[in-house]
């Protein structure tokens, strides 16, 4: 009786696991592939436009202002009339970066963002590109809405993220051979059939990193749902006090005074990023500082009060926004180290080939079934049985 409910409950997740992965599979495969290019989109984006970044050394030669005046002046001829939010320092090699906001071109459109890419050593520009009109623009707004935000696009792809949460979960269920012998299902040849080798053999090896990665963007795709949930177990600031909002047209300090100022205060820290003040209401306008401090590399946070040139550290963020910080930073790949990164590419890649295979056993398994009933025999079971 036990081995009939057992036999029972396997079935049951290979209906759930195999009617999931056929009704999903034109939305998981390019979903994932999307994700997996997004981990490196600067490595990929320097081989496709390399005279981006064809800069003429590392060393970051001008003082920001010069770098804002040349990515401004880069602009001066656009309609919209961008304006630069922030200078972003580089690791040695590549380009430093000037982002600018320009008014959207029609009413009630998101505003345009441009990066300046900029020769670190000369302050040259080397390429001026509207990133949602980009390919990574583009693969961007896929990976987080389909480019259909207008239809739910981005709880469609929450969705998409439930159903790959369950593919992996009951993956890793279907993997586990009968009799629980942990060791047999790490064998190659469970099987004659290369397809389901590969199937189960990969699955197993990527489903937990899988699971995690779609758990967090399914935390992504309903933001107001996720944040009502985080902000019930762990503290978060309110929506309205996050730092948005328009960059200030007058300052009373310059943006080479701001980085000084904190540079005195992390008199051994390298600037990351620079970020100009914003009006907000009733708070005073502050430059806004990231330095990685000497030594250990950890970034910090300066805020540089633009009347005074008091420099401070910033708040530190309450444990609900670090939480939902590090879920992206997760999701993104982009905090873990490179071995982490690869798992995550991996999470993106490898769908497609569960695709495949699976289909292929899917296919096969059902001819099969055609010709065991035209033949009025019962079925053989397979090997992995």
């Amino acid at each position: 009786m036990a081995d009939t409910r057992a036999a029972q409950l396997r079935r049951l997740w290979l209906n759930v696991h195999l009617w999931i992965a056929l009704s999903l599979v034109a939305l998981l495969v390019p979903i994932s592939i999307s994700g997996s290019l997004l981990v490196w989109h600067d490595e990929i984006d320097s081989v496709l436009n390399p005279k981006r970044y064809a800069v003429s050394g590392p060393q970051v030669s001008l003082q920001p202002s010069e770098y804002l005046a040349k990515a401004e002046a880069a602009v001066a001829d656009d309609p919209t009339k961008p304006r630069a939010t922030a200078l972003r320092y580089p690791e040695p090699g590549w380009p430093v970066r000037a982002t600018m906001r320009a008014q959207p071109r029609e009413a009630g459109a998101r505003p345009r963002l441009l990066n300046v890419y900029l020769d670190p050593p000369t302050g040259k520009v080397l390429d001026v590109v509207d990133f949602r009109a980009s390919l990574f623009g583009f693969l961007h707004v896929f990976h987080e809405n389909l480019t259909i935000p207008e239809y739910s696009g981005r709880q469609i792809v929450g969705w998409a993220g439930v159903g790959m949460l369950i593919l992996s979960l009951t993956g890793i269920w279907l993997w586990w051979p009968r009799g629980g012998d942990f060791r047999r299902g790490l064998r190659w040849r469970r099987s004659p059939l290369f397809t389901f080798n590969l199937h189960h053999l990969l699955g197993f090896w990527i489903s937990l990193p899988l699971a995690v990665v779609s758990a967090t963007g399914i935390y992504l795709s309903f933001p107001q749902t996720a944040r009502e949930t985080m902000s019930s177990i762990a503290p978060m600031t309110p929506q309205g006090q996050r730092g948005f909002g328009q960059v200030a047209q007058h300052t009373a300090l310059t943006a080479d005074q701001a980085l000084a100022a904190a540079l005195k205060a992390e008199p051994n820290g390298k600037p990351v990023a620079l970020f100009l003040p914003v009006q907000q209401r009733e708070r005073p306008l502050a430059w806004r500082t990231q330095i990685s401090r000497a030594g250990s590399g950890d970034i910090v946070t300066l805020m540089t009060d633009d009347q005074s040139g008091q420099t401070s550290p910033a708040l530190v963020p309450l444990s609900g926004d670090r939480s939902a910080a590090w879920i992206r930073w997760i999701h993104e790949g982009s905090r873990g180290g490179p071995v982490w990164a690869v798992l995550v590419t991996l999470t993106g890649i490898f769908p497609t080939i569960f695709a495949v295979t699976g289909i292929i056993m899917w296919l096969r398994k059902r001819s099969d079934r055609k010709e065991v009933a035209g033949k009025g025999a019962k079925p053989r079971l397979r090997p992995a049985e």
